[in-house]
């Protein structure tokens, strides 16, 4: 048996942790790192600190999600809630909740990835902990961040404009191919493409990605900050229904968006459409997109445009915030009707826990 293929039983928690802390890099601004009682690391005047879990059975599943995506995933969605208010991850501490039966080689993938998106972010793991389960992995980070000046969702005003950045609907789209026995492989490659044929092959590489290896906008979302550009932002982790309700209420504001303006990722457009579907669902309720939802001054969306240009990331106006009660309206070729918000909620959705498993 090789050192990959040795169990954490057999390994042991001393080890374990010691085969970790050997593969950590030290980074810019860390005084002291893994392998202390806690780290030391230097500061911002405004810090920002997030934390987000991946659990087995609700978030991924080690059949259908290679450890290293896990890995790069479970940093990604704590840098999307950073990036959403405005500022740059720096530092992180890994918790890890593992099966004695997990492979040494799972873990070691698992921190491929996760250390591969530190460095593409300029994130420093600076410590955590590990612990023994009974059944499922869990991957708890929590992230340290910077930023010139927090954008809060509480900030939309009457008027501003309704921003999204990039497209939706993709990494539901990603969740129901997999399903259906699409894979990617470690190297997040095309493994199979399930019941879909070679036309289809780029789309259902880019909604697998979606899902399993999210690129959430972070140098825009610096800039946004820098530029002092967005009144109000939150990611869209949740579904842009629920998420912009909830900006609607912490904001005392309402808002109404037009469903031709929603952008729906290209690859849903054609996946859905082969199934019978209409692509704008997912696109309003799917969820686990990571990007940006803003309110923006109308007289400074142009400007919006342009910086966003520069980083290569598209963004779109659907809509506007208007005075009255907090609610949220779509208006389609039928008319205007409330969008009720259909994201998702872990307990809610308890009955059917595993939605949101890949």
């Amino acid at each position: 048996m090789t050192s990959g293929e040795t169990s954490l039983g057999d390994l042991g928690e001393r080890a374990l942790v010691q085969r970790i802390r050997e593969r950590i890099p030290a980074g810019e601004g860390v005084v002291v790192g893994a392998g202390d009682d806690a780290a030391a690391v230097e500061l911002a005047a405004v810090a920002l600190v997030t934390t987000d879990s991946l659990v087995e059975g609700v978030h991924f599943r080690r059949d259908l999600a290679p450890a290293r995506l896990v890995g790069r995933k479970a940093l990604s969605v704590n840098l999307s809630d950073v990036a959403a208010m405005g500022g740059i991850g720096r530092y992180a501490v890994v918790g890890l909740c593992l099966p004695a039966s997990v492979s040494a080689y799972w873990v070691d993938s698992l921190f491929d990835g996760l250390l591969e998106r530190a460095a593409e972010s300029g994130v420093s793991v600076v410590g955590g902990n590990v612990s023994a389960t009974w059944d499922a992995i869990v991957v708890d980070v929590t992230l340290l961040g910077e930023t010139p000046r927090p954008v809060l969702r509480s900030g939309a005003r009457a008027g501003d404009v309704v921003v999204v950045t990039g497209s939706l609907g993709a990494a539901a789209e990603g969740l129901r191919l997999l399903a259906q026995g699409a894979r990617l492989d470690d190297d997040g490659q095309l493994a199979a493409a399930g019941p879909w044929t070679e036309s289809s092959a780029g789309a259902v590489l880019d909604c697998l990605r979606a899902q399993l290896d999210p690129r959430p906008p972070l140098g825009l979302a610096r800039s946004l900050a820098e530029h002092e550009l967005a009144r109000a932002a939150i990611d869209v982790s949740d579904g842009l229904s629920a998420d912009l309700a909830e900006m609607c209420r912490q904001s005392g504001v309402a808002a109404r968006i037009e469903a031709s303006a929603v952008p729906v990722a290209s690859g849903v457009i054609g996946l859905e459409r082969a199934r019978g579907r209409d692509p704008l669902e997912l696109a309003l309720h799917g969820g686990e997109d990571y990007e940006l939802l803003l309110a923006v001054e109308p007289r400074r969306f142009e400007e919006l445009q342009e910086l966003a240009r520069v980083w290569g990331t598209p963004v779109s106006g659907i809509g506007e915030f208007y005075a009255a009660a907090p609610a949220v309206l779509i208006r389609d070729a039928s008319g205007e009707r409330p969008l009720e918000p259909r994201g998702h909620d872990h307990f809610r959705s308890a009955s059917t826990p595993h939605r949101r498993q890949p």
